[in-house]
């Protein structure tokens, strides 16, 4: 049996202070619930794949757009989950509802007829995922053939990995020839980050301008809950080496991890401790997301 996700966290507060204008979370989910019937409550309104590592509970969109709304998120990148599979309807459907404000990271297989990567691109689509943590992802044997297919639309390959199981993969990747996006900090536990190999190998890739990384979901590293004080020395040799390679995401709403789910107000404030001048969120939440995910077309 796959585990279940704890239910979403009812409100949240604005933030003390202000982000800027156009500031993006670049990484969150969206699990429509189905119309309610006798017997059916949580079940969801799109097929989920089978195998899979969890399975999610209800996270509509209109709960991520009370909350964006409430801390000031203005734009967001919709990250297809490893739980929809091959699927893509629900990415297609939130992309062509929302596409004003949301861009999206899709997930190409090998053999992902080129007509539906054509179509997910006129819908926002800027990336292709590959998960080396969950089920229901591409094979890395295939990340040749799939960089092949989605490198004349100018995507990038978002990779979920931690970086410290194969020091040297990270580096490898970035050899794909696309641009590198690293999720959650490389994944690495925030006391071992500083001394890894790997994280040291992705920190030169963010030094020269190969990788990006997401300052996300620190929750899945720390060992300091709530307030993640141990990701700090990691944000600021990131900040140190690139700060032109790095986006924010909520991980909203923060599926398949073993903690309690987040205070989603409690993450906004780590923005505030992270970034704590003006210059450097506007660099982040704002600069950084339109180069990557709106290089093409100006944020509305």
């Amino acid at each position: 049996m796959t585990p279940t996700c704890l239910p979403l966290q009812a409100e949240v507060s604005s933030p003390q202070h202000a982000l800027p204008e156009g500031a993006c979370d670049c990484h969150f989910h969206v699990f429509e619930p189905a119309p309610e019937r006798e017997g059916e409550a949580g079940s969801l309104a799109f097929p989920l794949a089978k195998p899979r590592s969890y399975t999610p509970t209800p996270a509509p969109l209109a709960a991520y757009r009370a909350i964006a709304a409430t801390l000031g998120l203005q734009r967001g990148v919709l990250v297809h989950p490893s739980v929809f599979g091959r699927d893509h309807t629900s990415f297609e459907h939130l992309l062509a509802t929302c596409g004003g404000w949301m861009r999206g990271v899709a997930v190409a297989f090998s053999d992902t007829p080129l007509a539906d990567i054509e179509r997910w691109h006129a819908l926002g689509a800027r990336g292709t995922r590959f998960n080396a943590l969950f089920d229901g992802g591409t094979d890395a044997r295939d990340l040749p053939k799939i960089v092949d297919r989605v490198r004349a639309f100018g995507w990038h390959l978002q990779v979920l990995m931690d970086v410290s199981l194969d020091p040297h993969h990270v580096l490898q990747l970035a050899e794909l020839g696309l641009p590198l996006v690293v999720d959650h900090f490389g994944h690495v536990p925030a006391g071992q980050a500083l001394h890894d190999p790997g994280f040291a190998n992705l920190l030169a890739l963010v030094r020269e301008g190969r990788a990006w990384v997401k300052l996300s979901a620190p929750y899945r590293l720390s060992g300091a809950h709530p307030h993640y004080t141990d990701l700090r020395p990691l944000v600021d040799a990131l900040l140190q080496a690139n700060p032109k390679r790095l986006v924010w995401g909520t991980d909203w709403p923060h599926p398949a991890s073993p903690f309690p789910v987040p205070d989603d107000e409690a993450l906004m404030a780590r923005v505030f401790d992270w970034l704590p001048d003006a210059a450097l969120r506007q660099q982040v939440l704002v600069d950084n997301a339109t180069a990557l995910y709106w290089q093409d077309t100006p944020p509305r």
